[in-house]
Parts: structure tokens; C-alpha cells; sequence
């Protein structure tokens, strides 16, 4: 079954560097790489993150960087890593609002940038700020998704009233033309988090971030059993199975023991649409690059 990772992080900063190798595994170029193999993970959505970089004239569009730097000019990145331009909510201001988004669409246009993505919680600002609203319009304009960290956020100076995925709710009204993915499925907050869902249709949920660091998928099913089968209820009372993606959260999971604990939480006539078909259609930019992988 081919897999596509709807969510990782591909950064070389030390703090991924230390917990890839906590759960396992080697934070570079030919580590992902061998990973994916041993896998079967054809493609992944990184999420760009990190900060501005203190330029007041623009907020820039934050990117991979794992193998380098990514630009619109020279991406650098394996064609198999697509991902979503991470914006810093902090860094945009009345004054340069316009030539931001003019920056976003420029990486937007090439073929690597499926995607937005926002971190309210680690970006203390509720998604509804209205200096988003544009670039929920940019997205909406160029067909990608905005994907929103929703839930816990790691270490202490995150404020997670502005990751509630309740909060999501507002602007998936207010955008209809836009599609939302809410990352980590609003973990604790799983029953808001399907609400939020089941009653927009423009809302999708992504399975990543349920579990960190190294776990074997066996133990961590019998131990979080409890929790695992309320997941599975608010998954069943959403009834639409076209709306989950495969997340790992890469590297701050084991892939290889994520993909086990996801099989098991999704009913096996779902494994193809989860792990594969739903990313295609909610990220439709990644059609292309992943026929291009398989004519290689």
C-alpha cells in the first residue's frame, strides 16, 4: 500500500536532529529517505516552520530546510517532500500585508508549495484574527489547503486557548471556498474537533502527533486502549472516512510503530483512502509530483 505522510517536519534544527534520534531514527536527507523505503511512504507535506527572521517590511513564508534552504528560485528538496508554506501570524502587520501575500503566491506557484500552514498556540493569536482573512482568500485562490496546529502544543509557552479546534469553526463559515485541515485531530479535544467537521464540509482532520517519541505500536494500543476507543467512536459518529489523512509528526514519532497504531485505529477497507486517497484530493498539487515519482 503506498503511503503518503500528509504531515512531517523536514528542518535540520538540533531539536529535530535530537528527537529523531530519541525515537529512533537518523534527522537527515538519507535517513528520511531510508525510512520512507523501509516504509512505504512515497511522498510527505512538511510543515514549514520557525520564525519571521525579524524583517518588519514582510512576513515570509517559512520552509523546509533540511537539505538546505528552499526558495521558489532553487526548492532543493527530494521531489518526494511537498509542503505547506508555514506563516508566522506574529510577523504580519497592516503595513505589509500586501507584499507578504505577494511573496506567499510566489512560492505558492511552484509545484512543491501544496499548502499553508498556521500555529495558533505556539503564535499567541486566534486563527480568526482578521490579518489571516487574506491569506485564507490566497489559498482559497490558488487551491491548496491552510492546515492549522489544533490541540496540546509541545513545551510550556504555547497557550492552547488559541489551538482549540472549536476555534476553527468560525473561519471554515466564513471561508466556504477554503479547505481546513486541523493537524493532530484536536487532540485532547477529539469530540470538538469532529464537530467542528462533521458540521463543515470544508474541514478535514489529519492523524498526526497521537503519539511521540519511541513506542511500540503494541504497547502503546494496550496502554492507551481507553483513549484509543473514544478516538475511534468520534471517528465512526463523523462517519466519513474521506475526511482523515495520515500524519506522522515526523521526527517526533517512530514512523514505522505510527503506521501500525493508525492501522489499527482505521477499519482496513479505509487503510487506502487514510494513508493515500484523501491527501490527493485535499491536497490536490500533490497529483502531479507523486505521477511523477512513480514514472521514475
Amino acid at each position: 500500500m503506498k503511503i503518503i505522510d500528509a504531515h512531517i517536519h523536514y528542518a535540520g534544527w538540533d531539536g529535530f536532529n535530537e528527537t529523531a534520534a530519541e525515537s529512533g531514527q537518523v534527522n537527515t536527507v538519507e535517513g528520511v529517505a531510508d525510512n520512507f523505503r523501509k516504509n512505504g511512504v512515497v511522498m510527505a507535506v512538511a510543515m514549514g516552520a520557525g520564525r519571521n527572521g525579524g524583517d518588519p517590511a514582510v512576513c515570509r513564508p517559512m520552509t523546509p530546510n533540511l537539505a538546505g534552504n528552499a526558495t521558489p528560485e532553487h526548492y532543493g528538496q527530494p521531489d518526494y517532500i511537498a509542503y505547506c508554506a508555514g506563516v508566522d501570524s506574529g510577523a504580519i502587520t497592516p503595513e505589509n500585508t500586501k507584499r507578504s501575500l505577494e511573496e506567499f503566491e510566489r512560492y505558492l506557484q511552484t509545484p512543491q508549495c501544496v499548502g499553508l500552514k498556521f500555529y495558533p498556540g505556539y503564535h499567541h493569536l486566534y486563527l480568526s484574527d482578521p490579518r489571516h482573512y487574506p491569506f485564507f482568500e490566497l489559498a482559497a485562490a490558488c487551491d491548496v489547503p491552510v492546515v492549522i496546529h489544533t490541540g496540546d502544543t509541545a513545551g510550556t509557552r504555547g497557550h492552547v486557548k488559541y489551538a482549540h479546534p472549536l476555534t476553527v469553526d468560525e473561519v471554515a463559515v466564513d471561508f466556504p471556498k477554503t479547505r481546513f485541515v486541523l493537524a493532530h485531530y484536536g487532540n485532547p479535544w477529539i469530540v470538538d474537533a469532529t464537530e467542528v467537521a462533521a458540521k463543515n464540509e470544508n474541514v478535514s482532520i489529519d492523524l498526526s502527533g497521537l503519539a511521540a517519541g519511541t513506542i511500540d505500536a503494541a504497547v502503546f494500543l494496550k496502554q492507551f486502549r481507553g483513549y484509543l476507543e473514544h478516538m475511534r467512536v468520534w471517528m465512526d459518529y463523523l462517519g466519513d472516512w474521506s475526511r482523515f489523512l495520515y500524519g506522522s509528526d515526523y521526527p517526533l514519532v517512530n514512523i514505522g510503530e505510527y503506521i501500525k497504531v493508525i492501522r489499527a485505529i482505521v477499519p482496513e477497507e479505509h487503510h487506502e483512502a487514510v494513508f493515500c486517497n484523501n491527501a490527493l484530493r485535499v491536497f490536490p498539487k500533490l497529483k502531479p509530483l507523486l505521477k511523477a515519482e512513480e514514472e521514475k
